[in-house]
């Protein structure tokens, strides 16, 4: 037998991986018709579809209404073999929340560097698995992003990943033909596995959106990613011989917007959607007059929003940017889906030590056009712009006919004059600690993060709080005449 020969009988085994959807739906639509293509060209006996996280995001309605279930359908439907779990499920879902969606599901979730803090992981979590497809044994391993001061507060632990993939290799190598990793760690962290981590064929990446069209190879592994949103479909193309124990693997990106959506998928959206609608028509009050949100100018819904964050976190200051809500509140009943519509980020409270002066340019920044109509992008914000920030415990004096970033006369705390080297004790949220928006707010001495709490749920209970919602009328911002 020639060599020409022996390839000729190789094995071909097609991967299609999915990342970042953040609950694009119809998108994921798009996706299972990609798949389900798929396994009629090639037959289901050599095609195998992984998800890489951040499938969820609780901003869409019928995955905030639904508790994620609505995803759990879908990649049951899709047929998907493999998922892992990106910090959009990990950290915004509680633990019995996920075991209502990954329980007694057809497909396997793994992902290495995750563990409970107390106790046995649940049995649906594995920290790798091997796929077999005509022949061939691949395995797979996974790993999340490394936030490890918040997955405690959700009851879990992450550990550093490439210490926990290097366990994982040496664990299953010896079974397998081929490893992929399925990354929900970044770009950065895949150079760095493709640099030190041996044995590894494939990386699938996701996490920060990148996208790579073709796939790049770096140090002997193949480093492909799908982008975000569902925009793409990545596939990946593995042909093998076993008797020379050698793979040629190759990799490209699917755009997905040609492709018509799945109808047994948008079955499942539209249920969904009922679901979800029927779950947040609960009534939380009946306003007797409206709350207004503005973006450029003191209101008293981000006002509100700014009350309810220093009354709950028990601090001395309340800081928050106008931008997390999307619009005002009529007279009425208001439910938790208009809520939701109108607060839609995963964001979750802090407790920020800050300094006066770290303060104070925040508050300039605040005055200035550029600064409201930034777009955040990530971090948890779903919002259209930063808006300027909305403060409790603080009255600010200030002049428009200043030079910018010279326009405060005087700011004082609870009646006194705010001290620039003193520190305060500031409720705010967790999308500033990540230099985001006003930088100067990420230059704390400490933070006290809270979860599974989100500002929505905070907002929640000032709209039940009569004397809060009298008191966010009262003007914090004072223009010098």
């Amino acid at each position: 037998m020639s060599i020409n020969d022996e390839y000729d009988t190789a094995i071909e085994v097609v991967i299609f991986h999915s990342n970042d959807l953040h609950s694009r739906l119809e998108q994921a639509a798009k996706t299972a018709t990609i798949i389900e293509q798929g396994r009629l060209k090639y037959g289901p006996e050599q095609v195998i579809a992984v998800d890489l996280g951040d499938h969820m995001d609780r901003a869409r309605m019928e995955t905030e209404g639904t508790d994620g279930l609505v995803h759990q359908a879908i990649i049951e439907a899709t047929a998907y073999d493999v998922v892992t779990l990106g910090n959009n499920e990990g950290l915004t879902f509680s633990a019995e929340q996920l075991d209502a969606v990954y329980s007694d599901s057809s497909f396997q979730v793994i992902c290495c560097n995750l563990h409970k803090l107390h106790g046995d992981n649940p049995s649906w979590l594995s920290s790798s698995t091997i796929i077999e497809r005509a022949g061939l044994s691949v395995g797979f391993i996974a790993a999340t992003a490394n936030f490890y001061q918040f997955y405690e507060l959700m009851g879990w632990q992450t550990t550093e990943p490439i210490i926990e993939i290097k366990k994982e290799i040496e664990r299953i190598r010896s079974s397998c033909d081929v490893i992929v990793l399925m990354s929900h760690l970044g770009i950065k962290y895949d150079e760095r596995i493709a640099d030190e981590c041996e044995h590894i064929d494939v990386i699938l990446g996701s996490h920060t959106h990148h996208l790579f069209d073709p796939p790049e190879l770096r140090n002997g592994t193949l480093m492909c990613a799908a982008g975000k949103f569902g925009s793409y479909v990545g596939k990946v193309t593995i042909s093998y011989n076993k008797v020379l124990q050698k793979a040629v693997i190759t990799g490209e990106v699917i755009p997905t917007a040609a492709y018509p959506e799945n109808e047994q998928i948008m079955d499942i959206i539209a249920q969904g959607k009922l679901d979800a609608q029927k779950k947040l028509s609960r009534v939380i009050e009946v306003l007797k007059e409206p709350l207004e949100v503005s973006h450029y100018r003191e209101s008293p819904l981000s006002n509100l929003l700014a009350i309810g964050l220093r009354s709950w976190c028990d601090a001395e200051i309340g800081i928050v940017n106008s931008g997390q809500l999307l619009g005002s509140l009529a007279v009425g009943p208001v439910t938790a889906g208009e809520l939701h519509a109108i607060c839609p980020s995963p964001i979750n409270p802090c407790v920020l030590m800050l300094k006066g002066s770290e303060l104070i340019q925040a508050l300039e920044q605040s005055l200035l056009v550029e600064y409201q109509d930034f777009k955040p992008r990530g971090f948890g914000f779903r919002g259209e712009q930063l808006g300027m920030l909305a403060v409790d415990g603080l009255e600010v004096i200030y002049a428009l006919d200043k030079p910018p970033l010279n326009r405060i006369q005087s700011v004082y705390v609870n009646g006194e004059a705010l001290e620039l080297q003193r520190s305060y004790r500031v409720a705010s949220i967790d999308m500033f600690t990540f230099k985001v928006g006003y930088t100067s707010l990420a230059n704390f001495e400490n933070a006290t993060y809270y979860l599974p709490e989100f500002i929505r749920n905070i907002m929640e209970v000032e709209l039940t709080n009569a004397e809060h919602i009298e008191q966010s009328k009262t003007k914090r911002w004072i223009r010098s005449e």
